[in-house]
């Protein structure tokens, strides 16, 4: 039998050697033999190419990688940034871990629990502006009702009670959809939408965070140009309908902090919240517990929370997501976290399960 050098070689001498090869070469091919260098450690940093550490013999036979290679390779890939779908607490690859204790935990790429001379600027300004068209309004509305201090009053309150309450649905529109759909790339959204669907990992991330650093973002959508815009649209002629949606905008940017606040402790909230909490006219801790549950379904308006039973009753969320899924093919986070609510939904039984 002829001998084969090029077999000698590999089987008696290569295990001892100190090469050490590239991630990319995991398979040895010489004639008749195969050899993986999983079990090899390099004694030295020295990397060659394959070719030049022994003769191979040239095969089209494609390359098989190191046992578990796959699996590492797919675990990478499948871990989320903030900007792509799927990175949402409890699914599969999100890359979402809740910490242990009560640490904060930062889930956005570039976000800071700091407050900046910025954002304290941004929420300067949207509130003094909003503050502007309020009292316009209000002076438009004092000269419509020939100066009358009381229909004036009665008028405004009126308003501001109506725009309170659907802010309260509003907030619950925008939770729910921030929590299901779209990621960090979305426009304008995506910093608010990516912190909302991580913010089931750590919670209590909010409290560490000083009120103009935890609502300025939502005075991008809900600030002085949108306002603005409608205030221009309604005219002097509508001062109502301009009063009203500078209360709406103005509770939806505080919506933030009364959400905060149902995630502190009694001794951490100011005591005015506290109270308020005690009479329902805002969000309280263990009605906003209820929405901290996989796969977090429920209970999404944080004003006051009078909106959450009639919607969770009348499943009114679950028919959203069919009218969307039926218009898109796009399926809530909440159906991907429970398939049975996914079904439920597909044969039209919206009613929230408690």
């Amino acid at each position: 039998m002829k001998f084969n050098t090029s077999v000698f070689l590999a089987t008696t001498l290569l295990p001892c050697s100190s090469l050490a090869f590239t991630p990319s070469h995991n398979v040895l091919r010489v004639p008749n033999l195969q050899l993986q260098t999983k079990y090899m450690t390099p004694l030295h940093s020295t990397v060659l190419k394959q070719e030049d550490a022994l003769p191979t013999a040239k095969s089209n036979e494609e390359q098989k990688p190191l046992p578990g290679m796959d699996n590492i390779a797919m675990m990478e890939e499948s871990k989320k940034s903030y900007l792509d779908d799927g990175f949402v607490f409890g699914l599969d690859g999100s890359g979402l871990e809740r910490p242990k204790g009560k640490q904060a935990n930062i889930v956005v790429e570039g976000d800071s629990l700091e407050t900046t001379p910025q954002q304290v600027g941004i929420v300067s300004a949207t509130f003094l502006g909003q503050f502007l068209f309020a009292a316009h309004a209000i002076s438009q509305l004092y000269s419509q009702t020939d100066d009358n201090v009381a229909l004036t009053a009665a008028a405004s309150l009126s308003t501001l009670l109506a725009s309170y309450i659907l802010a309260d649905f509003g907030s619950g529109v925008l939770h729910w959809s921030v929590d299901n759909y779209g990621n960090g790339r979305t426009p304008i959204m995506g910093s608010i939408i990516a912190a909302f669907q991580g913010h089931h990992s750590a919670p209590w991330t909010i409290t560490y965070r000083g009120f103009c650093n935890n609502v300025w973002k939502l005075c991008i959508p809900f600030g002085i140009p949108t306002v603005g815009a409608i205030s221009y649209l309604a005219g002097d002629e509508h001062p109502l309908v301009s009063l009203f949606f500078v209360v709406f905008c103005f509770t939806e940017i505080m919506s933030q902090e009364l959400h905060k606040w149902s995630h502190m402790t009694v001794k951490e909230t100011p005591a005015l919240a506290n109270t308020l909490q005690d009479l329902g006219l805002i969000i309280s801790r263990v009605p906003h517990a209820q929405h901290h549950m996989a796969p977090y379904d429920g209970n999404y308006c944080i004003v006051s929370g009078i909106c959450n039973e009639p919607l969770d009753n009348s499943g009114f969320f679950r028919w959203m997501e069919h009218q969307v899924y039926k218009m898109n093919g796009v399926e809530s986070n909440a159906w991907k976290l429970d398939p049975e609510l996914r079904e439920r939904t597909l044969r039209g039984e919206y009613q929230l399960q408690k």
